[in-house]
């Protein structure tokens, strides 16, 4: 259904054919648009409703032969806004519930004494062998770095990286 204008009425504004014609002549088509969209009628109904208010607070610059397309591209844009902001929220609870999946009680209890084993592990580690470890995996330094800040060599590093991990995957292994 098409508002009929003649050229007259296509060069004024809004206000002077009548807002609620051009409300009933295009809400449902518009409906029907953003539905195929969504797949959501209360969303559809919510998005051309927010459309039409837009149109209404401008109302005095829209031309009534470009109403038509200016509705369809706000309903676009604003169905495309609610969706990546929809998007975004899922994303941010979905990483939520990620962070909070392991936080029981009894998970961050075995953390915690793993967490002491560890201690006890490495407490258990020749100085040697526990600095280039220390430098490796918290300082996140690399081999050749270890080697220039304690004037070694990279296989001196290697050699103590191996003697390191070799004694901590033991006493882990026997631990549990």
């Amino acid at each position: 259904m098409r508002i009929e204008s003649d050229k007259n009425q296509a060069e004024t504004g809004l206000e002077q054919v009548g807002f609620e014609q051009l409300f009933d002549a295009y809400y449902d088509e518009l409906q029907h648009f953003i539905f195929f969209k969504s797949g959501d009628t209360e969303v559809a109904e919510d998005i051309i409703q927010d459309a039409f208010l837009k149109l209404w607070e401008i109302r005095t610059t829209v031309r009534v032969d470009t109403a038509r397309a200016l509705l369809y591209t706000i309903a676009a844009n604003l169905f495309s806004n609610r969706y990546k902001r929809m998007k975004l929220n899922l994303k941010l609870q979905l990483t939520i519930v990620e962070d909070r999946t392991f936080e029981t009680p009894e998970f961050e209890m075995e953390i915690k004494e793993f967490d002491q084993k560890l201690q006890r592990v490495l407490s258990g580690l020749n100085e040697n062998n526990r600095t280039v470890f220390l430098m490796n995996r918290i300082d996140q330094m690399t081999y050749n770095e270890i080697a220039a800040a304690l004037k070694i060599s990279v296989k001196a590093v290697e050699k103590r990286m191996k003697k390191a991990l070799e004694h901590i995957r033991k006493e882990i292994e026997q631990k549990f």
